[in-house]
């Protein structure tokens, strides 16, 4: 790998799935074991769409990225809960715009952090960390964190399909603490698994927990209420598919899985 890490990591469990690889066979990646196949088939059995609204949400990251290293002119990323990487990668979009955007990549699953120190080798202006998202004082103060990006500065903090997978009982401070530490002119940017009344979204909430521990589906006005009081962009919250797409949408003809996701983002005025 170029970087002295251990293949496999040392802590990896194989017949365990995660939320990174679970979501890598969504998208037909081919990063994942056994166990992250067999979950991700069962919950795409049970909910209509899934697999398209796992591909939706990196389309929005994408569009959000472009909006947010382009228009918005922001030049600092912390991906928080980041997956492993596929196509149209936060780092790959950010830096199109702007090449020396500065982006780091943090994740609690081992694997994502191998796959995305031998990716990133040689960009000077990308990292990849481990570190669980719950833990807002570790990851701040880790140094891959720490003095790489300048949080006395605009910046984003990204949250992108992993808002749904902080409990109610923590999840009001933990993103409260991600805000706090952000300057005025900074954006946060989250997805979530939403909770409108249709079955099939507190049925994938039920699946995920059951088989990831974690899982739950919010009303868009408690998604909404993690911006605390940051003024959204527009469109505000809304479907990922709604959240400026790239061709004209019909909000009355989105797909079962077009209406699994919502997305915003917001910016700090002070």
């Amino acid at each position: 790998m170029g970087d002295g890490a251990q293949w496999p990591p040392r802590d990896l469990d194989f017949g365990r799935p995660t939320i990174a690889r679970a979501y890598d066979a969504l998208l037909g990646g081919k990063d994942n074991f056994a166990a992250d196949r067999a979950l991700a088939d069962h919950a795409a059995q049970n909910i209509p769409g899934l697999r398209d609204s796992a591909v939706e949400n990196r389309r929005v990251l994408a569009r959000g990225i472009r909006y947010l290293a382009g228009e918005a002119g922001m030049d600092q990323f912390l991906d928080l809960g980041s997956g492993l990487p596929t196509v149209e990668n936060t780092h790959e979009v950010a830096q199109r715009e702007n090449p020396g955007a500065r982006v780091v990549y943090v994740d609690i699953d081992e694997l994502v952090a191998v796959h995305g120190r031998a990716l990133l080798a040689g960009n000077g202006v990308t990292r990849v960390t481990v570190g669980d998202v719950r833990d807002p004082a570790a990851i701040l103060a880790d140094p891959a964190v720490d003095g790489f990006l300048d949080f006395t500065r605009p910046a984003v903090i990204m949250l992108v399909g992993m808002l749904h997978y902080l409990s109610p009982d923590v999840v009001d401070d933990v993103v409260a603490a991600y805000r706090d530490v952000l300057a005025p002119g900074s954006h946060l940017f989250m997805t979530s698994l939403v909770d409108t009344g249709v079955p099939a979204q507190q049925e994938l909430a039920r699946i995920t927990r059951e088989n990831l521990e974690e899982g739950w589906a919010r009303t868009p006005a408690e998604i909404e209420a993690q911006f605390g009081d940051f003024e959204l962009v527009a469109p505000g919250v809304t479907y990922t598919a709604l959240w400026r797409p790239d061709a004209p949408k019909d909000p009355a003809a989105l797909t079962p899985g077009e209406q699994l996701g919502m997305a915003g983002i917001a910016r700090k005025v002070s």
